[in-house]
């Protein structure tokens, strides 16, 4: 059970509800095992297009197994992984990364992370729920074990 109360959309001023409405990433939550961020970006994903191969392709890429994600993806995915288990990129990594992201977007993607690895350990501290209409997400595309 939750610790504090949840928050909705409406409950939010006018101006800071597209903060909810946001295309998210995968990665740092299904990493963290972070069931309810992972059940939302999932949901997220689904909505806008991402197959369910390419969900897959995160447990895929986290696990070494060989993907048809396209070399940036495969680099974000990898700099997610660093950020979280090393607490940086590596300059492999960020050499990829600067391939394809000019300043702007390569700062982005930094703060997108960090900010994800902040959100799971809030969530996880504060014990929020899956609501029940995210747990068949769980169902098909399973977290790890610890």
């Amino acid at each position: 059970m939750a610790r504090l109360p949840y928050l909705d959309k409406s409950d939010l001023l006018p101006e800071h509800q597209d903060l909810l409405a946001r295309n998210l990433n995968l990665q740092v939550s299904y990493l963290t095992r972070s069931a309810w961020g992972f059940s939302h970006h999932v949901r997220i994903g689904r909505e806008v297009g991402v197959s369910a191969e390419e969900i897959r392709a995160v447990a895929d890429e986290t696990n070494g197994r060989p993907t048809a994600l396209d070399p940036l993806a495969k680099a974000v995915l990898r700099a997610a992984r660093e950020m979280t288990l090393e607490l940086k990129v590596s300059d492999q990594t960020f050499a990829a990364l600067r391939r394809s992201l000019d300043n702007e977007r390569l700062t982005d993607l930094v703060v997108t992370i960090s900010f994800y690895n902040c959100l799971v350990r809030l969530l996880e501290t504060m014990q929020v729920d899956v609501e029940e209409d995210y747990l068949p997400y769980l169902d098909e595309f399973p977290l790890p074990k610890p």
